[in-house]
């Protein structure tokens, strides 16, 4: 697209050394795959998604013959798929190029013969974002978002049928075993952020049992019991202020609360049988996993390495299936057995990732609370204060962990520290600390911000003139925002596929993020306009002093391209020192190549600024 404003330079390598050079990008194209799914009743057929085409895309996995194949090629990558439960198809999510529109298609498992392609999986659904998948032997469940809201359609081997509409926010969240009940989602209350819960038959779609927490209490439907006509469902709940767990058996409509004694948070799946469940525990930005038998009501530590634990799942014979990394060491898939015993138990071929340096904990009191940071130093860093990346997580609720990144490397590598600051609105702090941001989004967090910016300084880590505010999404929204609020911080700013003039925004997204601004900020700007605008970096952006960089996606649904170049403009009105990268596809990319291009452009930009 041509464009007015100033191309990011894009250099031909980071390192004058070469086997720095070499390094950095090994991390980015080393093989990576994720945690296998597999089908209920077919457990030698599995599904992940790796990047060894040097996109991310679907792999089948047959254990009985350990054969791997690519499913999916497309030029931006797929990321959802799915097995079925007798193994005998592949559904996967079928966008334009990241726009994250479309819908579900499937082939045989085996392989589509040559030259034909994936057929729509379900006849009568429309495109939308999609709002959840179930899939049974008999029954298909699908959900689907446009601007109009939320459609739920049930499929019995013909035409879909419509079982749910509604204009607000809501999903397919769980089909029972035996195919009779189904879980759903919704908003109807008025606040997406924190949901409620309906089942209904498949047959008829009459409603069997409600459940609601009230006002700031969010209920999510993890699975029904894999037992066949077991009608148990595993919620999650926040009614004591932090994620716990309930099962409620949605026939009698009797509901028991299950009191694990950790610090942080749960969540949990079933085991196969059953008769007990696999805990994942979220404490300091670590992840623990556990056994939870329900006869008894007995916790047992499974002993897994420390660091963070991806995603987890149990197989039939009782092994746990886990992926896993911390942040010197990169991610790999292992298997602890029944015995005790713990190896890796799906290792892509070629080189693999060379290591990074380990995070430490820094806890920052503030007014709000005690704000939790990680921190990095580069390998043999020099004493005295150092150029520092403050690397700022999107979400806004999600949360920096003790995992293996790429991109955290590479600024290391470059000589800079990296704090990753866990800001109220983060998961894994409780509920409070989640919810402090509803009200004045964006704001809020810089005050957690500039705290930790403060002792980094303070306690010598931080240059204060080579300080760099760096996000991407929510990140790149709260680093916008950081520079025109908090101009005499920062000395460089980094902001990929960031929101920048949130009344746009608004207007541009897709509609369950409009939902989720309208729970976040109380209503929509129509609603609040002054409040919009004050949490808006485009209304900061003639106080602006440091130079930026935007990169966006020119298909991105979630933070649309309409809205940058509105803030982009303002910027070159003002000339101010700003650089733009623009590129084919959505929120991010899922090319390793085009991955490595934006980090190296991101990098290149922050160090020729600095001097």
């Amino acid at each position: 697209m041509t464009t007015t404003h100033p191309a990011a330079q894009v250099p031909d390598r980071l390192f004058d050394d070469p086997e720095a050079e070499r390094r950095w990008r090994a991390r980015f194209t080393a093989h990576r795959v994720s945690l296998p799914d597999w089908a209920l009743e077919a457990p030698d057929r599995c599904l992940y998604v790796s990047n060894a085409s040097g996109v991310w895309e679907i792999y089948a996995w047959d254990r009985s013959t350990d054969t791997h194949r690519q499913v999916t090629d497309r030029p931006n990558g797929t990321s959802h798929a799915t097995v079925s439960p007798d193994g005998e198809q592949i559904w996967w999510f079928n966008d334009t190029d990241g726009d994250e529109f479309g819908s579900w298609v499937v082939e045989p498992y085996g392989g589509l013969p040559s030259g034909s392609t994936a057929q729509p999986a379900v006849p009568g659904v429309h495109d939308g974002y999609p709002a959840g998948l179930q899939l049974g032997l008999k029954v298909t469940a699908v959900g689907a978002s446009t601007d109009d809201g939320t459609t739920i359609w049930v499929a019995r081997g013909g035409p879909a049928e419509v079982v749910y509409t509604s204009e607000h926010d809501g999903g397919v969240s769980a089909l029972s075993r035996d195919e009779t009940l189904l879980a759903i989602s919704h908003s109807e209350h008025g606040d997406s952020r924190h949901p409620a819960l309906r089942v209904i038959t498949v047959d008829g779609a009459e409603t069997v049992a409600e459940k609601w927490d009230g006002e700031g209490k969010g209920l999510d439907a993890i699975a029904f019991c894999p037992v066949a006509g077991d009608s148990r469902l595993l919620v999650s709940h926040e009614r004591r202020g932090r994620e716990e767990l309930l099962i409620w058996d949605v026939r009698a409509d009797t509901e028991t609360e299950l009191v694990i004694d950790l610090p942080g948070e749960v969540s949990a799946d079933w085991y196969t049988d059953g008769r007990a469940l696999l805990i994942a525990h979220t404490h300091q930005s670590r992840n623990t996993l556990h056994r939870y038998d329900l006869d008894t009501h007995t916790l047992s530590t499974l002993h897994t390495p420390n660091g963070t634990i991806g995603s987890a799942g149990t197989r039939p014979d009782g092994t746990v299936e886990y992926s896993w990394s911390n942040a010197s060491r990169p991610s790999v898939v292992r298997a602890l057995f029944t015995d005790g015993t713990d190896r890796v138990l799906l290792e892509p071929p070629g080189e693999k990732a060379p290591h990074s340096e380990p995070l430490t904990d820094a806890f920052v009191p503030t007014t709000g609370g005690e704000v939790h940071a990680l921190v990095a130093r580069p390998a043999d860093a020099p004493e005295g204060p150092l150029p520092t990346v403050f690397a700022i997580h999107g979400g806004p609720h999600a949360a920096d962990e003790d995992r293996f990144s790429a991109y955290r490397a590479v600024w290391l590598d470059a000589g800079f520290a990296v704090v990753h600051v866990n800001y109220r609105g983060s998961t894994g702090y409780g509920s409070v600390w989640r919810d402090a941001i509803e009200g004045r989004p964006g704001l809020t967090e810089l005050e957690d911000i500039a705290a930790v910016q403060d002792w980094a300084v303070a306690s010598g880590l931080a240059d204060p003139a080579r300080c760099v505010i760096n996000g991407a999404s929510w990140g790149g929204y709260l680093s916008l925002l950081a520079l025109g609020v908090q101009p005499e911080r920062w000395a460089a700013g980094v902001a990929g596929v960031p929101v920048a003039d949130y009344v746009s925004a608004y207007e541009d997204e897709m509609e369950p993020l409009r939902a989720f601004d309208r729970a976040l900020f109380g209503g929509s700007p129509q609603d609040l306009p002054e409040l919009y605008e004050q949490c808006s970096p485009l209304t900061y952006v003639d106080q602006v002093r440091a130079p930026v960089i935007v990169l966006a996606g020119e298909n991105d649904p979630r933070c649309p391209i309409r809205q940058i170049d509105n803030y982009l403009d303002r910027l070159a009105e003002r000339g101010a020192p700003y650089e733009v990268y623009r590129y084919e596809a959505g929120h991010g990319s899922l090319v390793v190549a085009e991955t490595i291009k934006q980090t190296a452009i991101e990098v290149d930009f922050t160090r020729r600024v600095l001097g």
